[in-house]
């Protein structure tokens, strides 16, 4: 598992999942682990845009740009939530391509 995530790398959720809004956070359960989870509203937002390949630099442009956040704290708080799905494994995480 890659331990230093970066704004330019790339997700994308994993099948097998499924969310739901509910008083609205996003609410999640994984039907391989049968763990559930609740993404928050914020989370559940995150969760929305990964439905195809993003960068986390275009989560967080899109973050940014929807709440009143500061774009470091913005940033260190999306890498810290991505680790987390990755670690659950509801995300794929494809790192930077350098030419």
């Amino acid at each position: 598992m890659k331990n230093n995530i970066s704004v330019h790398d790339t997700i994308l959720r994993c099948s097998g999942n499924l969310a739901s809004d509910m008083d609205g956070d996003k609410v999640m359960m994984s039907i391989e682990s049968g763990k559930y989870y609740n993404l928050g509203k914020v989370g559940g937002r995150i969760w929305e845009l990964a439905i195809s390949p993003v960068t986390i630099s275009q989560i967080v442009e899109a973050l940014v740009a929807e709440y009143d956040i500061e774009r470091g704290l913005c940033e260190q708080q999306v890498i810290t939530f991505v680790a987390a799905l990755h670690k659950e494994n509801l995300i794929q995480l494809e790192e930077e391509v350098s030419a």
